[in-house]
């Protein structure tokens, strides 16, 4: 069957114009509708007004850095992917990128090609189905997911959650009482192969204080020390009966 979907959409943004040429030229010979800005102010006006599915953005960048710029394209969780273009030694700016809702990052010097096919598996990520039939409600303990409008609930309380942050959850969800690791969650949950393993650590922080009573003492989501993590929504319910003083 012939894909007639529309091609995606993709701004990308770097100060450099040689930089940007040819990573627009790659991405309109791979297929996509390309839009380009040379700051960060530019990039914000040109993303409200193309809505582009994704956006490549520089961290150094004139009027507005890209972590500004990233914040307030993924503000309230919502927004287009994005994939920043770091320096090897912006590794602190890397992280705090991917705890403003960046969904991959590529390190500069790169290779066109690379970067396109980062590109390529986080547009599949973004428009790819959670796997799962029924109803497409998970329920675990006192978390409600539902999977085709991407919203999470604990008890009454509905979690902000970015589009990793949601995957993340439902597939823990998926998967109570098991133990993974880093390079397995990076692989099983987004499709990475390769990649730094400090994204899977930064978004379990992120996850733990959205969902836990305790960020600091995780019940929900714990460490499996020299393993990885483990979703286990009974621990956390026992608690949570013992803080309040026992069941009703």
């Amino acid at each position: 069957m012939t894909d007639t979907s529309p091609p995606a959409r993709i701004l990308v943004v770097d100060d450099d114009p040689t930089v940007a040429e040819v990573v627009a030229g790659y991405l309109l010979r791979a297929g996509y509708l390309v839009d380009r800005a040379a700051d960060g102010r530019a990039a914000l006006e040109r993303a409200a007004r193309g809505r582009p599915d994704l956006v490549v953005l520089d961290l150094m960048l004139p009027e507005l850095d890209g972590l500004e710029v990233c914040r307030r394209l993924r503000a309230g969780g919502g927004g287009p992917a994005v994939v920043m273009l770091t320096a090897k030694g912006e590794e602190a700016e890397r992280i705090l990128g991917l705890e403003l809702g960046a969904d991959d990052y590529v390190t500069k010097p790169f290779s066109p090609r690379e970067l396109v096919l980062r590109i390529q598996a986080v547009l599949r990520r973004h428009t790819a189905p959670v796997p799962g039939a029924g109803s497409g409600l998970v329920l675990v303990g006192d978390l409600r997911l539902d999977r085709q409008a991407r919203r999470a609930f604990r008890g009454e309380r509905e979690l902000t959650l970015t589009q990793r942050e949601f995957d993340l959850l439902m597939f823990f969800a998926q998967h109570p009482g098991q133990a993974f690791g880093r390079e397995e969650l990076m692989r099983q949950v987004w499709g990475w192969d390769f990649g730094d393993l400090s994204t899977v650590t930064v978004h379990v922080r992120r996850l733990r204080e959205k969902v836990e009573d305790d960020p600091a003492a995780p019940k929900l989501v714990s460490t499996v020390w020299g393993v990885g993590y483990r979703f286990d929504p009974v621990a956390a319910a026992s608690a949570a009966v013992t803080a309040n003083g026992g069941a009703a």
